[in-house]
């Protein structure tokens, strides 16, 4: 049993009553064949269909779902061993799925993609122990970048390809640095790259500029910056969404004229595990989320009032590993793990 559902249990058992579900929500369950479900990544095809990289605790295998018509389908990706944890998936211009991972078994960041011929894997990263929260974004041409977390050297990696050839490097080795990363390519294919910086307890932003890669540090007002997730707007700034450990709540960061804002998002109660950040159309953000406090999933967004918080699922313990998408509409669709299962929740207004 993971560490996030002793304490859930725990928290179950004294005897906290979940808000109710917000009407419009509805969830589905995907796949509960044994303990599945943790390390979700949400994507949606050009139609809309949700798509879903996942891991299977049972069988230490990397799995795939996706929805055809009212069908879900699921498939083992890879098994050699126990590989799949700290799974990022992307979908190239066709619809193909590609997903970095990590190799619990060879410690090493792996990455699978599925053309005509069927699913194929390879090793991108495998000198010492590498590979750990991985986040997968394409370029224009469907080349994959990587960040990831060096557990050998406490660093931030970033691995890339440019045709057949793979390269990766050290983004940042400044102490104990690179958990809980998350990739966004500009729309020049530079990458930028928001990650928790373990030894001050703070988050941090990495981006590289012709050639050469440069760091600040974001927030280390007390232990922030746990569970990050990053988006940039139609201008290139970045965002992000995260966790603040001191006073248990949901954090957003935004740059604006070369400067970081920072406000709170929910504090009512323990909230702001397991972000998921998104964009809408008008740059506006919207975020999934785990609550603590009430043991459900959460979703917050802003509008020109404030923000708003709604209550997508609260059936048991509900809501880590959040991925979410919004619709070509901006509406939500989340992906995550209850109860030893994948579900998915969609909004409907």
């Amino acid at each position: 049993m993971t560490g996030w559902m002793k304490l859930a249990l725990l928290v179950l058992a004294a005897g906290i009553i979940a808000a109710p579900v917000t009407a419009g929500w509805h969830t589905v369950t995907v796949d509960d064949t044994g303990n599945v479900g943790l390390y979700t990544s949400l994507a949606l095809d050009s139609a809309g269909r949700p798509r879903i990289s996942y891991y299977d605790t049972t069988n230490s295998a990397l799995k795939y779902a996706w929805k055809n018509g009212a069908t879900w389908r699921t498939m083992t990706v890879d098994k050699p061993g126990e590989v799949g944890e700290f799974t990022s998936l992307a979908l190239d211009s066709a619809g193909n799925p590609r997903i970095s991972y990590y190799d619990g078994t060879n410690k090493a960041l792996k990455y699978a993609w599925k053309n005509s011929t069927g699913w194929h894997t390879a090793v991108i990263d495998d000198t010492g122990i590498t590979g750990l929260y991985t986040s997968l974004r394409l370029d224009s041409a469907g080349n994959p970048g990587v960040s990831y977390y060096d557990t050998t050297n406490s660093a931030l990696k970033y691995a890339w390809k440019t045709g057949t050839d793979g390269h990766y490097t050290t983004v940042d080795d400044a102490g104990i640095v690179g958990w809980y990363t998350s990739l966004a390519l500009d729309s020049a294919g530079r990458p930028r790259i928001s990650y928790y910086d373990s030894t001050n307890s703070a988050l941090k932003y990495a981006w590289r500029r012709a050639g050469v890669w440069h760091t600040t540090t974001v927030d280390a007002s007390g232990n922030a910056g746990k569970y990050t997730s990053l988006a940039l707007d139609s201008t290139g700034r970045p965002r992000i969404s995260y966790y603040d450990w001191t006073n248990t709540a949901l954090k957003y960061a935004w740059m604006s004229g070369g400067t970081w804002h920072k406000e709170v998002a929910d504090n009512s109660g323990d909230v702001g595990m397991y972000t998921s950040l998104a964009l809408d159309s008008a740059g506006r953000p919207h975020i999934s989320y785990f609550s603590m406090t009430g043991l459900n999933l959460k979703y917050a967004w802003k509008d020109g009032t404030g923000w708003h918080t709604q209550t997508p699922d609260v059936a048991g313990v509900v809501g880590a590993y959040t991925s979410l998408a919004l619709d070509s509409a901006g509406n939500p669709r989340i992906s995550y793990c209850t109860n030893n299962a994948l579900k998915y929740a969609w909004y409907t207004p």
